[in-house]
């Protein structure tokens, strides 16, 4: 584009100092005016679609490539981290604490949540990536064409539309790039995960608990290749689950409460372990986990819901974990968050005025 530009422009400057030559001084006067105020739309018009050439990010996400579509399909609809929950339902993110609390709607128009201990996240109708400060009615922009954003201890890793991997740390008010492509992404309390095309998972930060799973308990710079055919990472406090192509559930780091079942269990397992098998989505909180199955059941383990996973709900669509509670949206719609140790009972009430955000 900027080639071909570069070309009609000085083919159109031969033509008009052509027809100057062929002009008396007074109409040469109000021609060239008339020429400087077109040249200057012309160089304008020029320079906006070199920019548009230069820079795709600023195209729509709706064009997204192969893998920014792939990363997008692992939006969530539910999010937790510790006592924080974010829930969306009908394009509404409600967010509340307890499983007492009835939810509140603090954002519209949204396709993804994530939550941090301080702050919420969402993929607005443009594509954006929003936070708010929680229990606050702020919100701010925090990135463009975004198809899957992860938020935790170390900052927020966010997927753009092309498939690139993003970062921003905690501290820091600028994104930088941190890997070409990646499917999946997550911010761990300690350690974070990606997984590339091909399904090859990286790992970064805190080690100390085997949170690499290849043996290693020291911290590595940059990302380590740490597992392979992978489809689905999650992680929390010093371990970490990722979801094999076939279904499998492997596990790694500690295990003082079982949030990776029998493997490790009592201290840490610095390797990968299969601990379950035909998942079709992931969660882990702080001492408990979760796998949901193709037909909808949920099961569960860790913490007081004991070391063996055992059927926790049926006819579930998503998933997420709380410090000390799991939430679960059914396949009728409604929204359910009950404490580790019990059984689901009601499904909670929404809180569904219309905001002004």
């Amino acid at each position: 584009m900027k080639n071909t530009s570069h070309v009609f422009l000085c083919s159109c400057e031969h033509e008009l100092l052509r027809r100057v030559a062929h002009t008396s001084a007074p109409q040469r006067s109000l021609f060239c005016k008339s020429v400087a105020e077109h040249w200057r739309a012309l160089l304008s018009l020029a320079a906006a679609c070199t920019v548009l050439v230069a820079n795709p990010a600023a195209a729509s996400c709706a064009q997204m490539s192969p893998v920014g579509a792939e990363a997008a399909q692992h939006r969530a609809r539910l999010a937790g981290y510790y006592d924080h929950k974010l829930a969306l339902l009908d394009g509404r993110v409600h967010e509340w604490r307890s499983p007492q609390e009835k939810p509140r709607v603090v954002l519209h128009g949204a396709s993804h949540v994530a939550v941090s201990k301080s702050h919420g996240y969402a993929i607005d109708e443009k594509q954006r990536a929003v936070t708010w400060p929680l229990g606050s009615a702020r919100v701010d922009l925090l990135l463009d064409d975004v198809a899957l954003i992860s938020a935790g201890d170390s900052g927020l890793l966010a997927i753009r539309c092309d498939g690139s991997l993003w970062q921003r740390r905690v501290g820091e008010t600028a994104w930088s790039r941190s890997a070409d492509a990646a499917l999946h992404t997550w911010v761990g309390d300690g350690a974070d995960y990606y997984i590339a095309p091909g399904g090859r998972l990286y790992a970064r930060g805190l080690a100390h608990r085997g949170q690499y799973g290849d043996g290693r308990l020291a911290e590595q710079p940059g990302w380590t290749a740490v597992a392979e055919q992978a489809s689905e990472v999650v992680g929390h406090t010093g371990h970490a689950l990722h979801r094999r192509t076939d279904g499998a559930v492997l596990g790694t780091g500690g295990n003082r409460f079982g949030p990776l079942a029998g493997h490790g269990l009592g201290d840490k397992a610095d390797r990968w372990g299969v601990i379950f098998e035909g998942a079709a989505a992931i969660a882990t909180g702080s001492r408990h986990s979760l796998a949901l199955r193709p037909d909808g059941s949920l099961y569960i383990w860790g913490g007081p819901e004991g070391v063996q996973p055992r059927l926790a709900m049926e006819d579930v669509a998503h998933v997420a974990a709380g410090l000390e509670d799991t939430i679960a949206i059914d396949r009728q719609g409604r929204l359910w968050n009950w404490p580790l140790g019990q059984r689901p009972s009601t499904p909670l009430q929404l809180q569904l005025p219309v905001t002004t955000r």
